[in-house]
């Protein structure tokens, strides 16, 4: 793993709903951002899901589990953390790839490893 990582400006704060998430697209990739209001946390994720190969975790329901953030597939329900992408369902579903979040001036940035643009 890379110590390199590029800060791309993926939207404004308030482009993105309390609680709830967005799909933001940086080259191929779909990246799912979310806002978790109740925490004041910021989280992203890949959109797609491992489960059935749906882009479709930016539309999940966002919540916690044993105090860990969480976030579950709108079609499936299978369930992964914000932290760092493990799946908390009780079956295997493989893990999610998160991306680090930071806020400045009212603009959401996400960041990827430099290494990783080669093959977005």
């Amino acid at each position: 793993m890379t110590e390199n990582i590029t800060w791309f400006r993926a939207c404004y704060t308030q482009d993105v709903p309390h609680n709830g998430g967005v799909c933001v697209k940086y080259r191929d990739e779909q990246i799912a951002l979310f806002f978790f209001a109740r925490r004041n946390e910021w989280y992203a994720t890949q959109n797609m899901c491992p489960h059935r190969q749906q882009m479709a975790l930016s539309r999940g329901m966002i919540g916690s589990q044993d105090g860990e953030p969480k976030v579950a597939c709108p079609f499936h329900k299978k369930t992964f953390s914000l932290v760092d992408g493990h799946c908390m369902s009780d079956d295997e579903c493989g893990s999610i790839k998160t991306y680090p979040i930071k806020i400045e001036n009212n603009s959401v940035f996400i960041g990827v490893e430099d290494d990783e643009q080669n093959f977005l």
